[in-house]
């Protein structure tokens, strides 16, 4: 036997190991990204950055691209921390120039769109030289261009018309929703306290959910809350406000410009920030 054999091996693993360690298996991500929601929120800031680390490891190609996507969707719940955003955006924009995603016909990717939400809409830094993620900035330019112009009329819980344009004068803060959305019912609480905290001073929320009036009728039957719910039950807002996912908040202001739009779950503090561009005060 060579002695030098146990030596050489010993030291071979010692180069190897950190590439090993940093390059996590498929499924452990996937299992790792599936329990994020159910990590104490303290802690969840780390273990995205911890996730982020290991997508970065992980060779490229498509599902790369998923796992970087996937994270990327979660960190958005909530207030993770300018730290966790940024190690997600990061970990999807590498993974997206190793492999850039092919559109279908005219339709930008969906993970280019959700890169350019996390810059536009969650302040990541990121530089990516791709034509289809400067297509992806564009449209939403061009989405918020079109919601600053929307206007719609749909009625409430009594069946009563509520139209945003004649609610001119009032601070307006529209979220789309839906009673099986977990992160929708999270922010919940915290929209009525706002609501209710700032109505003298003109605040409106506007809660549209394109179920059944039966179903939402139901849910509330044991939860109090005081917003305007709007039955949007063809869907034709939400195409409207560009909705792809829920929960989603827009807010207007007192002339019925928009000021704020968030693509996910928000905070009391995360709501209440949006609301700081308008001329509402505590």
């Amino acid at each position: 036997m060579n002695p030098f054999r146990p030596v050489l091996l010993a030291a071979g693993l010692l180069i190897a190991s950190p590439a090993l360690i940093a390059q996590a298996k498929e499924s452990t991500i996937v299992d790792q990204l599936k329990s994020l929601r159910s990590v104490v929120v303290a802690q969840k800031p780390a273990e995205v950055i911890k996730i982020a680390g290991e997508i970065g490891a992980f060779p490229a190609g498509d599902k790369k691209v998923q796992l970087a996507d996937s994270l990327v969707h979660l960190v958005t719940e909530g207030d993770q921390g300018s730290d966790a955003r940024q190690a997600a955006a990061d970990a999807l924009a590498k993974a997206l120039a190793g492999s850039p995603v092919a559109p279908k016909k005219d339709e930008v990717p969906m993970p280019y769109l959700d890169l350019a939400n996390m810059v536009r809409y969650e302040d990541a830094a990121i530089k990516l030289d791709d034509p289809l993620y400067a297509k992806a900035t564009q449209k939403l330019l061009d989405d918020e261009a079109s919601i600053a112009k929307a206007d719609f009329t749909l009625r409430d819980m009594h069946n009563k018309k509520v139209t945003l344009s004649e609610l001119r004068g009032k601070i307006v803060l529209v979220n789309f929703w839906a009673t099986w959305c977990a992160p929708c019912r999270s922010e919940m609480r915290d929209l009525d306290a706002i609501s209710t905290y700032f109505e003298k001073q003109g605040l409106v929320v506007l809660s549209i959910t394109d179920e059944e009036q039966f179903k939402v009728g139901s849910f509330f039957a044991t939860y109090k809350y005081h917003p305007t719910v709007l039955f949007d039950a063809d869907g034709k807002i939400h195409q409207m406000f560009h909705v792809d996912g829920i929960p989603r908040t827009y807010v207007f202001n007192r002339d019925g410009k928009l000021l704020a739009l968030a693509i996910d779950q928000r905070t009391q503090k995360q709501f209440l920030a949006m609301l700081s561009k308008t001329d509402l005060h505590n």
